[in-house]
């Protein structure tokens, strides 16, 4: 069987998903990786016995035996090193964000369509356990039209710092982190609906709270408290082409009482909690009934780096 030769671009904390499991798909050959710092490239290729290593992104483009590659790098490398990939005729996938803004993913949008390759986004919870049984109710039509969305994540104390709280690498804070996430899943489960409009509001007043010593949270590996120049709270309302709407806010840091991670889709014959575990809300015989899937099934992935 031929095996699909892949470079993955990036050699920080998250490149890990995506290397633990090409070496664990039997389809893939990990044949490339490339980082800007060469010691820790390496340190991946010795770990997955990777034969090429770079540290520079255009060498890596250059080897015509790659076929797709991962871009595991920070949020303003992502358009570029994407088209290049592209143009280099590679298989894409992205980490999230796509990337910084809308005039860059029009440019990448438009690669795809130029390169005639496959492009995908890394909005991983799409094929959660959760997302996948709410699926077969929705496909069945047993939620109905679904008009509405509601998505919270909020965290008290949890601004990672070092790259994330940097807006020139981020290009934002909670919103671009882990809003897209959340914005993503309500859209997908909603049928993807196209968007008229969007309204929102950014609040940068705690800053990343470094004083706060007694809590523990994660860090980014990069992590300096005098560098934050990225929001703490934003909240949007998306509303469609269709009449629907999404309600989502999301927090590095609030004067909260707990953390708050909760997402919730609403039909005209039910609804549904997609997290923190799966509830299904409907109606039978004039009956308002919630319904539970048998096991834990809850996709924790993503509240681990919600500490309490």
């Amino acid at each position: 069987m031929k095996k699909l030769k892949v470079g993955v671009i990036g050699a920080g904390s998250i490149s890990g998903s995506h290397l633990g499991a090409y070496s664990g798909n039997p389809e893939v050959e990990l044949l490339a990786i490339c980082d800007m710092n060469r010691e820790r490239a390496e340190e991946k290729a010795a770990k997955y016995g990777i034969p090429h290593v770079y540290t520079d992104v255009r060498d890596l483009l250059a080897n015509s035996e790659i076929e797709a590659v991962s871009i595991c790098t920070w949020n303003n490398t992502h358009a570029e090193f994407s088209i290049a990939a592209l143009e280099a005729s590679k298989h894409v996938l992205c980490e999230k964000p796509l990337c910084q803004t809308v005039e860059q993913a029009l440019e990448v949008q438009e690669a795809v369509e130029r390169s005639g390759k496959v492009f995908q986004v890394g909005f991983v919870r799409r094929y959660g356990d959760t997302t996948q049984m709410l699926r077969r109710f929705i496909d069945a039509g047993e939620l109905g039209e679904i008009y509405y969305a509601k998505a919270s994540y909020l965290r008290r104390l949890g601004n990672p710092g070092g790259w994330f709280s940097d807006k020139e690498r981020s290009g934002g804070g909670p919103l671009i982190d882990l809003g897209v996430h959340v914005i993503d899943l309500c859209w997908y489960l909603m049928g993807r609906p196209k968007v008229v409009s969007v309204s929102g509001n950014t609040y940068h007043k705690l800053g990343n709270r470094a004083n706060v010593q007694h809590l523990s949270f994660y860090q980014a590996a990069d992590y300096d408290a005098n560098k934050n120049d990225v929001e703490d709270l934003a909240n949007a309302l998306i509303r469609f082409e269709n009449g629907a709407s999404i309600l989502v806010d999301v927090s590095f840091t609030l004067h909260a009482v707990k953390n708050d991670g909760k997402i919730s889709i609403y039909g005209t014959k039910g609804g549904a909690q997609v997290e923190p575990e799966l509830q299904i809300a409907t109606e039978k015989h004039d009956i308002m009934l919630n319904l539970f899937a048998a096991g834990r099934y809850a996709d924790v992935r993503f509240c681990q780096r919600l500490p309490e």
